[in-house]
C-alpha cells in the first residue's frame, strides 16, 4: 500500500523565557494502514493514539525542542510505542521540559526513516532552535514533500526572537539547504497552512 500523510491539528500552549502563548499545532502522520512514522505528537496524547489506531510506530520524529511540540511526547509514546527522536543540539530545549529522560536518538544531518515504502531525509537547519530539522519526501505524492517545522511557514521563516534562535542563522538554513530542493515541494507546517518552496522564495528573496 502506497504511504499516505494525514494531518492532525491539536491545541494547547508554547512557553519560553517566561512567556506563555495558546497556539494551534499540526501533527503529520505519514504512512499506510500497517506502519506510521509520526511527527511533532503535540498537545493531546489521545488524539495522536486515535489517529494512529493499531498501527505500528516506526518512529516519532520531532523537528524542534519547543514545549509546544515535545510536551505530550512521553505520554504519546506510552500509548502507541516508537522511538522518540531528537537532534541533539536541542537538548538544551528538551531537558526544560523533561530533565529526568533523554530522548531515544539522535537525528543528524541525513539521516534517513523508511515507512511503508516512502523514505524522509532529516535536513538540519538551525535558526528557529538550535537543532531544528525539517524531513524531505520524493515518495509521497506527485511532487516532493518537506515537513518544515518551525522553521519555513506561509509567509516566511519561523520566529527567532527568544532564546536559543537566531535570525540570520534561519535566513541562511532556508536559502542554502531548503531554496536548494524543488521549486514545487510543498511544504508541511508545524503552525498554519501548507505552502511551497517557490512561494517562500518571493518572500524571503523577493
Amino acid at each position: 500500500m502506497t504511504a499516505r500523510i494525514e494531518h492532525l491539528e491539536t491545541s494547547g500552549t508554547f512557553s519560553l523565557d517566561g512567556g506563555t502563548w495558546e497556539v494551534d499545532n499540526n501533527v503529520w502522520i505519514i504512512g499506510d494502514d500497517t506502519e506510521v512514522i509520526v511527527i511533532d505528537p503535540a498537545h493531546s496524547a489521545e488524539k495522536v493514539a486515535k489517529a494512529v489506531g493499531g498501527r505500528r510506530v516506526v518512529a516519532i520524529l520531532l523537528t524542534h525542542g519547543h514545549d509546544d511540540h515535545i510536551r505530550q511526547v512521553l505520554e504519546v509514546k506510552g500509548r502507541i510505542g516508537g522511538q522518540i527522536h531528537l537532534n541533539p543540539e536541542d537538548r538544551v530545549l528538551w531537558d526544560q521540559v523533561h530533565d529526568a529522560l533523554a530522548p531515544d536518538a539522535e537525528i543528524a544531518h541525513g539521516d534517513t526513516f523508511e515507512v511503508a515504502g516512502a523514505v524522509l531525509r532529516a535536513l538540519h537547519t538551525p535558526g528557529h532552535s538550535p537543532g531544528s530539522t525539517c524531513f524531505y519526501s520524493e515518495d509521497l505524492g506527485e511532487a516532493p514533500v518537506l515537513f518544515s517545522g518551525d522553521t519555513l511557514f506561509q509567509g516566511g521563516p519561523g520566529a527567532t526572537g527568544r532564546s536559543y534562535s537566531s535570525y540570520d542563522t534561519i535566513v541562511e538554513s532556508i536559502r542554502t539547504t531548503l531554496f536548494a530542493l524543488p521549486a514545487e515541494t510543498i511544504v508541511n507546517t508545524g503552525h498554519g497552512p501548507s505552502t511551497t518552496l517557490s512561494a517562500e522564495q518571493q518572500n524571503i528573496d523577493g
